[in-house]
């Protein structure tokens, strides 16, 4: 069977296991539908807030994206994973014996106050939305090349499917559709990493792959041959950095804060029995998700290599099947600027911007005519970054059975975050805007109609973003986190561990934090990109890391403004004593 058929055979056995698992677990009450009852697991919640956790940037883009930065890429290495512990130790737990399913209800009971919570609510749903947008572009682009439809009835095939397993099952079918899509998705990504791994270095173990020999008699290490060879192209060095100090430290702190006040992330821990079992689950999350995420490196260092051993210096000609593959669908571009019919691959953009393709026309050599003008770098080809993990099996000539296993494990990485994400917009809006602001007295029944309705609008909503997206998959989510960082993070930090905040603090620091950043990132990624350099950065700090300053100016401003107004009722303080001391640690449940 070729590659096509099995891919069609695995992703339509996992996505009817995810449909069966929904039709199994369906829900009949908002405690189900919001936390699956509380009565996960801790090593399946593990699971399920690993698959969670790894979106479609972690499988897709990360190894992509240290494949083609080197050095650079590792910022989203270090914050993600800095930032699961980060919300792991410090907030989980104690929203966990807070005992709300949202965070806005946090927020809004805390700072007693439905603006307080209403701005939450907002944050949220914006943060959602930007990093849901990166999970359906994701689902896209594996369906557009695996199983040959365009990109836009890829996004709509997989709305259809979320729609069924997140309106029909809620968190609980949610929960353990998350738990198959994790087994999925480990077994995808760490299968062609081990063969790539063998036939690269001879080792089956990736991580230490990673720091071996090359197999090609040159006697130098993965990353010594990469350095070299990346250099003679005219690239920087690979293990390299070309961004300053500071703004390292901001990106990897941007997201790392931005990652602990992620909403989707934060309700998984509710789904467990006890206290003690949510910082269980937490452990065991840790070490399903360093599966994947000590394989990464080594993907995009095998990835790298083999790519410019496959295509640099190539007749275009004899060009491998799958370059030409991913070339019709528009992710590779080839132009030959010197006329001679094979592939440089050098340092510098290709093309100006993304490369068009002008209907079918073939210009000779079998390139395609290039509406976007080239640039004058020699360099012809053009990859888009989030090919790399789905094209891997191709370019190393893996089995087809393993390039369908990659496809599914792509598919179930986007569609776990993607319906964690849609459940948390519906329940904010259900149960945080209807229930809690608009109408108290509404029954269960009919909040739990109004959840539903709204994971159905949330989803449309998030196909048109998929459909038509802005920047590619990691760059908006790292968008998301550095909202999330300046906004959420602080407000719940000081909900938990100040006695003084009062809610026109927090109110005043959410606002500030969230429009500085969203207006700086909007002025220099779409009002004037020209001036988006270190030169103009403030602290030369760039868009991407600008979320750890939004967050420094949502503490000092709710400091200042605490400080002048009045003080915090005495039930609000006992709330607060009451979260931190651990009454509950033992696992007795204590509402």
């Amino acid at each position: 069977m070729d590659a096509k058929t099995l891919t069609y055979i695995f992703v339509g056995i996992t996505f009817a296991l995810y449909i069966g698992i929904a039709i199994w677990s369906r829900v009949g009450s908002t405690k189900e539908f919001y936390i699956a009852g509380g009565g996960v697991h801790p090593v399946l919640n593990g699971m399920a807030t690993a698959a969670d956790w790894m979106s479609a940037a972690s499988f897709i883009s990360m190894a992509g994206l240290i494949a083609f930065s080197g050095y650079d890429g590792s910022v989203y290495l270090m914050g993600w994973t800095g930032g699961y512990v980060l919300l792991a130790l410090l907030l989980a737990p104690y929203l966990r014996k807070f005992g709300k399913f949202t965070v806005p209800d946090f927020i809004g009971d805390r700072y007693y106050s439905d603006t307080a919570r209403l701005v939450a609510v907002l944050c949220l749903i914006f943060i959602s939305f930007t990093y849901v947008a990166g999970q359906m572009r994701g689902v896209g682009i594996v369906f557009s090349r695996f199983l040959e439809v365009d990109i836009d009835t890829g996004v709509i095939i997989g709305m259809a499917t979320v729609f069924v397993y997140a309106v029909l099952g809620g968190m609980k079918g949610i929960t353990y559709t998350q738990v198959a899509q994790y087994c999925v998705l480990i077994f995808a990504y760490t299968v062609p990493a081990i063969f790539i791994s063998i036939l690269v270095t001879g080792s089956p173990v990736p991580q230490v792959g990673l720091g071996s020999e090359v197999l090609d008699g040159s006697g130098m290490s993965v990353l010594a041959k990469l350095d070299s060879v990346l250099t003679d192209l005219g690239f920087s060095a690979y293990t390299e950095g070309t961004r300053s100090t500071i703004d390292m430290f901001a990106i990897t702190f941007a997201l790392m804060v931005g990652t602990a006040g992620l909403p989707h992330v934060i309700v998984r821990f509710f789904t467990v029995p006890s206290v003690a079992d949510a910082r269980r689950s937490a452990g065991w999350a840790l070490v399903f998700i360093a599966l994947l995420y000590t394989t990464a490196p080594a993907v995009g260092a095998f990835a790298r290599i083999n790519f410019i051993g496959e295509v640099n210096e190539t007749g275009y000609a004899e060009t491998p099947e799958w370059l030409r593959n991913w070339e019709e669908i528009g992710l590779i571009g080839w132009m030959d600027k010197n006329g001679d019919g094979v592939i440089q691959y050098r340092a510098g953009a290709p093309f100006k911007g993304k490369p068009a393709f002008d209907g079918d026309e073939r210009a000779e050599h079998g390139q395609r005519v290039l509406i976007n003008e080239p640039t004058d770098s020699n360099n012809e080809i053009y990859v888009d970054r989030d090919i790399m993990v789905l094209a891997n099996p191709e370019i190393a000539g893996l089995p087809d059975w393993v390039i369908a296993l990659v496809a599914a494990g792509s598919l179930a990485a986007a569609l776990s975050t993607a319906a964690g994400l849609l459940l948390v917009i519906s329940a904010s809006i259900s149960h945080d805007v209807v229930k809690k602001m608009l109408n108290p007295n509404i029954s269960d029944k009919q909040e739990l109609l109004y959840a539903r309705i709204a994971a159905a609008s949330a989803i449309l909503v998030a196909g048109y973003l998929g459909i038509n997206p802005v920047g590619f998959v990691a760059q908006v989510v790292a968008f998301a986190f550095g909202l999330a960082a300046a906004s959420l993070f602080p407000a719940i930090l000081m909900g938990i561990f100040s006695r003084s905040m009062n809610k026109e603090g927090a109110v005043a620091g959410m606002l500030t934090g969230l429009i500085f950043t969203f207006t700086y990132i909007v002025y220099y990624k779409f009002i004037a990109p020209e001036l988006n350099s270190a030169d103009n950065w403030l602290f030369g700090i760039s868009p991407e890391g600008i979320g750890m300053v939004g967050m420094v100016l949502n503490f000092s401003v709710a400091a200042t403004v605490a400080r002048f107004t009045a003080k915090i009722p005495t039930e609000v303080e006992e709330l607060i004593d009451n979260i931190r001391v651990p009454s509950g640690a033992s696992g007795g449940h204590h509402h």
